[in-house]
């Protein structure tokens, strides 16, 4: 009865994807993000981002560990209108930002969140910066955003040709939701981690 019992744990913290098995009861767990402070669509000017937000909650309920890409020299403006002609014109040649600091034991990582605002119907440039500096054979990769109407939008189909890793559903939180209305928010990430596989307190 034992043993019945420990192979029906093991089926139930199990997760297919793409046809590979991931036990996610035991998985190391970081969360990578880029977010924005300063004045933002729909919420105003705020001193936490959005997606930080959301990274936390992640991080909250999976156990894992955050790491915030930041840009070494920031001159990206705060008022969002600028920020968005920045972000395009980044998009639009495809640049590499480059980062202040990175994760030195990226290694011992098998699952990574990677999230972000959506700018341009893509993460910001910067985060591929951070993807181009290891190697994600063998990882899962689980996409987030925030938005104000995008969605997930190219992320999950930009993030599978960036890393070719192995891809978990992705989950997108309006900007001004997880700004604003943080229980309704974080009703929303523990509802989709648990359907992905994770569970409270690992």
């Amino acid at each position: 009865m034992k043993k019945v019992f420990t192979f029906i744990m093991a089926l139930l913290a199990t997760f297919t994807v793409q046809g590979k098995e991931i036990d996610m009861s035991n998985a190391k767990v970081l969360v990578v993000y880029f977010s924005r402070t300063g004045d933002q669509y729909s919420v105003g000017n705020i001193t936490k981002g959005n997606t930080a937000i959301m990274a936390e909650m992640i991080a909250d309920y999976t156990g894992g560990d955050l790491f915030e890409i930041k840009l070494k020299n920031d001159t990206y403006p705060t008022e969002y209108t600028p920020l968005t002609e920045v972000a395009k014109e980044e998009k639009n040649t495809n640049a590499r930002p480059e980062i202040a600091k990175d994760v030195d034991n990226f290694d011992t990582y098998d699952t990574i969140f990677v999230g972000g605002p959506v700018w341009w119907s893509d993460l910001p440039m910067a985060v591929y910066t951070f993807i181009e500096k290891h190697d994600w054979s063998n990882k899962t990769v689980i996409p987030f955003t925030t938005h104000e109407g995008s969605g997930l939008s190219s992320v999950p189909r930009n993030l599978k040709n960036a890393t070719k890793a192995n891809m978990l559903d992705g989950l997108a939180i309006y900007g001004h939701v997880a700004q604003n209305e943080q229980d309704e928010a974080r009703m929303k990430v523990n509802t989709w981690l648990e359907k992905i596989g994770f569970k409270k307190g690992k």
